[in-house]
């Protein structure tokens, strides 16, 4: 349409995928074909004779090879050989062409690789680049023959990764040069790949059969960020492993992730969810409407239904879990025991402390810095991780903490399960469950902006759940402004309670046990309570349970690790003995030790 108007073009993006011609949904005959062919199709049409094409490596040629004799009449000569031109005679090249009585254009492949750094361009680059944008400005347009007779420019393309790959100034404010980003494909583009190559499944008519339609629409759907010659790749893989066109949603997911076994299709998961509620309540002590809900969220993630109200869910991450509570409640834990209890392995359970990310510039970690800056090549530290182990718990502590910009890169990752970092490389969270902590509603600012409790330990747990839902809505809604990052957690909401009287004992009792097997395993020593001294611990560990396990672990610490440490560091306990606790100040770090 603007050949008359421009006589440069530059593409970037999407430039080595292939482009359908045609549509199967349509009833039209539809074919694959690259960008130099669609490019020559669309100059043809227009009484073009012929496509140059010139790339550093394979120096100059013609497309298509039956025009090689037009194009060497145009250029006098050149065409074929094996040695690239230099950028001064590719100039003279380009003269020649655009100011051909014939129709003819000129395509650069590769032209990001034409300069090292666009912006410290060496001389003859510079010169080069100079060249081309006079040569824009200097050109005309010249009639051609019947089928569009109006004058039209012989057009120079530059195909470049990304438009900043050359210089700023070439194109800047110059109307004789059109740059267009040539997208990825839609759905309307994929499903019709999809119903294309559903002939090489074994299906000879898709659009007759509503089975492999709805098959070829959840193919489309599955291939969300991929290209259609990615499409193509993932069927030549079904073919290759014995799939048939219902399987080609595991090939896609084998294609993104590299990995063909995946825990979530193991026939063990089932009853190892099924018996969580015995044994992730045995480890998260006091917590059994959090880890029911927790549970309830796990089975809807095995069988593949999260999300499942959207139009196309199948990219988001298999499960997103928000839990929130006053500190020492157990969220970290049960994050660990989530993460065992699907993949087998706490080793899948991946943390990032959300307080080491306070400052803006912090987000370079998680996903990597940007071109050009310090550690561009090393990656991000989360999208390197899930990479390498596509299947894990990654934790996010304390969410809070982080500055609100980071914030937003969790939008892509909760809404199409997938990150692109500093690299260009994307990564897939399609089958990670992610975890959010925060202690958010716990407290909250009054009139004077201090920190007030704003949920205490034995109130309701409704009322808990009420005041801490509310407090985390008016966080992300309106302090940060973010109402679509909340909308994202949807109900995913799982509010921990205070630690009750008998849960605070039996964490006492479970740290207790602890501390006397690990002074047995490195000692070789026993030790004993009275059960009077048993009881008097168990008091004043548990009597202020609002700081949850962490505080009666820091209780037991101050009263019987400290004091148990320094007699047997100044007694003479050889390894077979037996120590038995006869007393301890309830007030201070000391106690009185009867030795057997």
């Amino acid at each position: 349409t603007t050949l008359p108007v421009h006589a440069q073009y530059v593409l970037h993006g999407n430039l080595r995928d292939v482009f359908l011609l045609g549509s199967p949904s349509a009833g039209e005959r539809a074919q694959f074909v690259t960008l130099t062919e669609l490019l020559w199709r669309t100059l043809a049409a227009s009484g073009y004779e012929c496509l140059v094409t010139f790339d550093p490596v394979a120096g100059l040629g013609a497309y298509p090879p039956s025009t090689q004799a037009v194009a060497n009449t145009i250029l006098g000569g050149g065409i074929g050989g094996d040695t690239p031109p230099s950028l001064e005679k590719l100039r003279g090249h380009l003269r020649t062409v655009a100011r051909s009585p014939r129709r003819a254009a000129l395509l650069i492949d590769d032209a990001s690789r034409i300069a090292l750094d666009p912006t410290r361009l060496e001389r003859p680059e510079r010169d080069f680049f100079l060249f081309c944008e006079k040569l824009s400005r200097d050109v005309e347009p010249t009639p051609g023959p019947p089928q569009r007779p109006s004058p039209l420019y012989n057009p120079l393309i530059w195909l470049a990764d990304r438009d900043q790959d050359l210089p700023v100034w070439l194109t800047a404010g110059n109307e004789r040069i059109r740059t267009i980003s040539v997208p990825r494909p839609d759905f309307g583009d994929r499903q019709d790949t999809a119903r294309l190559l559903a002939r090489l499944m074994g299906v000879p008519q898709p659009e007759a059969d509503p089975d492999a339609v709805q098959r070829c629409q959840r193919f489309a759907e599955q291939a969300d960020g991929l290209t259609l010659q990615e499409m193509i790749e993932v069927t030549r893989l079904a073919q290759d492993r014995g799939m048939s066109l219902a399987d080609l949603p595991d090939a896609v997911r084998t294609y993104k992730l590299g990995v063909l076994d995946s825990p979530w299709r193991r026939g063990y998961l089932r009853k190892r969810i099924a018996d969580g509620q015995a044994t992730v309540s045995a480890r998260v002590v006091g917590q059994p409407r959090a880890v029911t809900k927790t549970l309830d969220i796990l089975k809807r993630a095995a069988l593949g239904l999260s999300g499942a109200q959207a139009t196309t869910s199948s990219s988001r991450p298999r499960g997103v879990l928000f839990f929130a509570g006053p500190t020492g409640v157990g969220k970290t834990e049960l994050a660990k025991a989530v993460a065992e209890l699907v993949f087998g392995d706490e080793a899948a359970y991946l943390r990032f402390d959300m307080s080491e990310f306070a400052a803006e510039h912090a987000g370079d970690r998680l996903i990597g810095a940007p071109p050009g800056y310090v550690g561009y090549e090393a990656g991000g530290e989360l999208t390197n991780a899930v990479r390498q182990q596509p299947f894990r718990v990654v934790l996010f502590d304390e969410i809070e903490k982080a500055h609100h910009r980071i914030l937003d890169k969790f939008l892509q990752i909760l809404e199409d399960g997938r990150l692109t970092d500093g690299r260009g490389t994307t990564t897939h969270f399609s089958e990670c469950i992610l975890i959010f902590t925060s202690n958010l509603g716990a407290t909250v600012e009054d009139e004077d902006g201090r920190r007030v409790a704003n949920v205490r330990p034995g109130m309701p747990y409704e009322e808990l759940e009420s005041s801490m839902r509310r407090a985390i809505t008016d966080h992300f809604a309106t302090r940060l402004g973010r109402p679509e990052l909340l909308n994202r957690f949807g109900d995913n909401f799982v509010i921990f309670d205070f630690i009750g009287a008998q849960a605070a004992a039996q964490i006492f009792e479970g740290q207790l046990r602890n501390i006397l097997q690990r002074v047995f395993d490195e000692h070789r020593i026993t030790v004993r309570l009275r059960p009077e001294v048993h009881a008097a611990l168990l008091g004043r560990c548990t009597e202020d349970r609002s700081r949850g396990g962490r505080g009666i672990g820091t209780s037991l610490e101050s009263h019987l690790i400290n004091p148990l440490a320094r007699a047997l560091f100044d007694g003479d306990h050889t390894a077979g003995s037996a120590v038995e606790v006869t007393a301890v100040d309830p007030a201070g770090p000391s106690l009185e030790l009867e030795v057997r």
